[in-house]
C-alpha cells in the first residue's frame, strides 16, 4: 500500500480548492479548504456541525471551533483562517441549518469517509495530478507547508497530537530535496 504525500506545491492546493467552487459545489469546497488549514483527521471533519461553525445568536461565523478528537479524545481548539471563514460564510448562504455540516442530503446524515475521499481524489484526477491524492494527503499538506514557512517541528506535532516527533517528520514529507536546499542555502561563514 503505497503512503499519501502532502501537496507540495501550493499552485495545487489552490487548484484542488477551486475545483469544486468553479462547479458551485460550495460543500466541496469547504471540504478541501477546511482540510488543508486546519490539519484535522477526516473523521473530525465530517462530525463538524454547523452549531460547530456557526454562532447562530449572533448570525454569524465562528472564529475558532473546539472539538475533541475522535482518534485522541484529547480536546482541541483551532483558530479559523480567514479563508476557511471565506468558505463558510458562502456556504451559510445556501445551507445554514442546525445540521451536519457536510450533510448528505439523501441520508440526512453527514457523508461518510468514503464518499469525502472520492470529493478529493475526483478533484485530483480530474486536474491530472501525479501524486495520489487523498483526505490524509490534505492533513499531510497542512504541516509540510507549515515546516515549510519556519513553523518548528514541536509545534506541529502538537497540533496533530503526535506522540513522536518520528512520526511527525513521516508526516511532512521530508525529500532529499528539501534536505538539499539547507546543505546548499544556508550561509554560516560571512
Amino acid at each position: 500500500m503505497s503512503t499519501t504525500q502532502p501537496i507540495r506545491d501550493k499552485k495545487q492546493i489552490s487548484e484542488l480548492s477551486n475545483y469544486y467552487l468553479d462547479r458551485g459545489q460550495i460543500r466541496n469546497h469547504l471540504l478541501i479548504v477546511l482540510s488543508v488549514h486546519t490539519a484535522l483527521r477526516i473523521s473530525d471533519i465530517l462530525r463538524l456541525t454547523w452549531d460547530d461553525v456557526y454562532d447562530f445568536d449572533n448570525s454569524r461565523v465562528r472564529k475558532s471551533i473546539t472539538i475533541a478528537e475522535k482518534k485522541t479524545k484529547k480536546a482541541k481548539t483551532i483558530a479559523l483562517h480567514q479563508q476557511i471563514i471565506k468558505a463558510l460564510t458562502v456556504y451559510a448562504q445556501v445551507s445554514k441549518k442546525r445540521v451536519p455540516l457536510f450533510l448528505n442530503k439523501r441520508t440526512g446524515k453527514a457523508i461518510s469517509r468514503t464518499q469525502a475521499y472520492r470529493i478529493i481524489r475526483t478533484a485530483a484526477e480530474k486536474l491530472q495530478f501525479q501524486a495520489r491524492v487523498s483526505c490524509h494527503s490534505l492533513r499531510k499538506t497542512f504541516g509540510y507547508h507549515a515546516w515549510k514557512s519556519g513553523v518548528s517541528p514541536v509545534i506541529i506535532m502538537d497540533i496533530y497530537n503526535h506522540s513522536s516527533l518520528a512520526t511527525t517528520r513521516r508526516y511532512l514529507g521530508v525529500t532529499q530535496d528539501d534536505k538539499n536546499a539547507v546543505y546548499v542555502g544556508l550561509n554560516l561563514i560571512g
